[in-house]
């Protein structure tokens, strides 16, 4: 493949819907799937997470995006998504495309829960980087250059019209709204409220530290996850236990990728409320997950969490549902 600089993504504040009587804002659907940025050259595509990992594999059938640009390098910035049978994205469909990858498996998936790449930011075209550009010219070099195929396309966005936008998304059921300021350069690695998301639902990012064994008909298996989040000191605190919006399926993932990483105490900085701790096996904070929740207590506790899946395209180090950007911070 062709040397392209390799480029963090530019990430979005969580905020509200920005005032738009300047009219300088550009507004995009959130798509709830997968980060990832894709290099284009030499006939290949490679795929990178956001957290720097190469998860190409995991997606055959974006491969032939590597003719999108014709023959001219590029990298494109996206998400990639699964639909279900309503036409909407589903992050529970896209569960088993993100960890697997053996090539036998990837191929069933690839035919039964196929993926979409939507592209939405070009960062760099042949041997020049653009990411200096404000979003209206990196949007027509995008739409220009980007042509769209069976498995990836370059969704719509707006100008203006934030509000009719969002209530769009929400009645369409789709996770909400990226607001982006149109004479905005792409910022890699950079968090900016020069994009703001607008989201339908509070979802945030949390740290498994441990789990509590079942009852019933999750006897042998895991009830609850114990959650964790980093504050800005570095302490990984504990927020919370999440039982619910597990499938069977998940839960013997879940078992069986958290048997290796047990320990014998607790990896929060802080005591675990004796009602959570007793019983529990606590395992190494390394795996990130990813909870909808009704609001943040005031003693930093999740309040009526329901499981959505795992994030292996995040460093755990940089969970912060507590403390950092304005208190609980959505994921995405």
């Amino acid at each position: 493949m062709a040397s392209l600089p390799t480029y963090a993504p530019m990430l979005a504040q969580l905020g509200p819907l920005p005032s738009t009587h300047e009219d300088e804002w550009a507004v995009e659907m959130k798509w709830d799937g997968v980060r990832a940025i894709a290099y284009l050259a030499d006939g290949e595509v490679r795929l990178m997470s956001r957290n720097g990992k190469d998860v190409t594999a995991a997606y055959p059938e974006l491969r032939l995006m590597a003719g999108a640009t014709g023959r001219r390098p590029a990298v494109i910035d996206g998400e990639i998504v699964a639909f279900d049978e309503a036409g909407r994205p589903s992050f529970g469909a896209l569960q088993p495309r993100m960890h697997q990858r053996n090539p036998v498996s990837v191929a069933e998936l690839a035919r039964t829960v196929p993926v979409t790449f939507m592209a939405f930011d070009i960062l760099h075209l042949e041997t020049g980087s653009r990411i200096a550009l404000p979003y209206t010219e990196r949007r027509e070099l995008l739409e220009g250059t980007f042509m769209p195929g069976f498995r990836w396309q370059v969704p719509v966005w707006f100008h203006d019209h934030a509000e009719d936008a969002f209530a769009s998304s929400r009645q369409l059921g789709l996770e909400g709204i990226v607001c982006k300021r149109m004479t905005s350069p792409y910022r890699p690695g950079r968090r900016t409220s020069e994009w703001t998301k607008v989201k339908n639902f509070s979802a945030v990012e949390v740290v498994i530290g441990g789990w509590k064994p079942g009852t019933g008909r999750r006897s042998g298996t895991i009830g609850s996850l114990l959650l964790g989040s980093y504050d800005d000191g570095g302490r990984l605190l504990y927020i919370g236990h999440v039982g619910t919006g597990f499938t069977q399926a998940m839960l013997r993932d879940l078992y069986q990728r958290l048997a290796p990483l047990q320990r014998p105490d607790p990896p929060f900085d802080e005591p675990v409320p004796r009602e959570h701790a007793r019983d529990a096996h606590w395992v190494e904070p390394v795996m990130v997950g990813e909870v909808r929740y009704a609001e943040m207590t005031g003693d930093r506790r999740l309040r009526h969490p329901s499981w959505r899946g795992l994030r292996p395209d995040r460093d755990p180090r940089e969970v912060r549902a507590i403390g950092g950007e304005g208190g609980a911070s959505a994921a995405g």
